[in-house]
């Protein structure tokens, strides 16, 4: 005859056997839970060091300790560290697929030019595994007014093309100006002009990335990287001031996430541009 009450009086487990078990699931990034001690509701970003962070839908970004307390469509559940996965193709800053042990190329011929060294240093950290790949160089001039000195000392042609990114580059600004002119030259063929709308490229990373709801608005008149720096009660007085104050911009980009739109498409453009073979 079965024993229904077991043939060990003090075996553990008597509790749990009538209680529900609390599902564990891994916190997969972009897994969206709730917590249920205040109901902040966000999707997972980060797994580390025992915690879990939370992202909502304003970007806002908390910490919570791995275990119980959350709720997946108001069922509680156990956050549990992901189980390492087996590596996949490795994407680069870009969003393109890393090339496994891929030499840079001799540079080509063609070339992009930036306006300054805090555009070549954005290039470089989003790009600059593709470029090396592609053997593109990025130099600045240090001023789009520059750039008819640079066409007239080393011509483009059909085997060196440039393609240039610039500032503001909006109706009736002096960027398009000389854009403009440049495209109705005798160098307009080889040389592609594109830019972004902002400012300055401080402006090119998301307001997300750097955690503000949105760039200050700068008068006019007023130097605008002093007054970005004035704005968020930065040291504004020197330049190596304004060069902390980038290096701490720059630091908030990982990947093309962390950059509008407006930039994203101009750059893929001009890699397209100068590494389309001669023709």
């Amino acid at each position: 005859m079965d024993d229904r009450y077991g043939s060990d009086v003090l075996a553990s487990g008597w509790r749990e056997r009538g209680a529900k078990q609390v599902p564990i699931v891994p916190a997969e990034i972009d897994l969206v839970v709730e917590v249920a001690a205040d109901g902040y509701c966000g999707a997972v970003t980060r797994v580390q060091g025992g915690t879990v962070e939370l992202e909502d839908w304003k970007g806002r970004k908390r910490l919570f300790p791995l275990g119980g307390g959350f709720l997946i469509d108001g069922a509680p559940v156990r956050l549990t560290v992901p189980a390492v996965k087996e590596q996949g193709p490795r994407r680069t800053a870009s969003g393109s697929f890393a090339v496994a042990d891929q030499r840079a190329r001799t540079a080509l011929p063609s070339r992009i030019l930036v306006e300054g060294r805090h555009d070549a240093e954005l290039v470089e950290k989003v790009w600059g595994a593709d470029l090396r790949v592609e053997g593109v160089a990025v130099e600045y001039l240090q001023g789009v007014d520059l750039l008819d000195e640079l066409l007239a000392a080393e011509p483009p042609s059909r085997e060196r093309r440039y393609g240039v990114l610039v500032d503001h580059l909006v109706p009736g600004s002096k960027e398009s100006r000389i854009a403009e002119a440049v495209a109705r030259g005798p160098h307009g063929r080889h040389v592609r002009i594109v830019g972004h709308p902002f400012v300055d490229v401080w402006q090119c990373v998301t307001p997300r990335a750097l955690g503000i709801a949105a760039w200050p608005e700068i008068p006019r008149g007023v130097d605008w990287k002093t007054g970005i720096c004035r704005a968020f009660g930065w040291p504004h007085e020197t330049q190596a001031d304004t060069a902390r104050a980038w290096q701490h911009i720059l630091s908030k980009v990982t990947t093309y996430r962390d950059l509008e739109p407006a930039l994203l498409g101009r750059v893929e453009e001009l890699i397209d541009f100068v590494t389309e073979p001669a023709g």
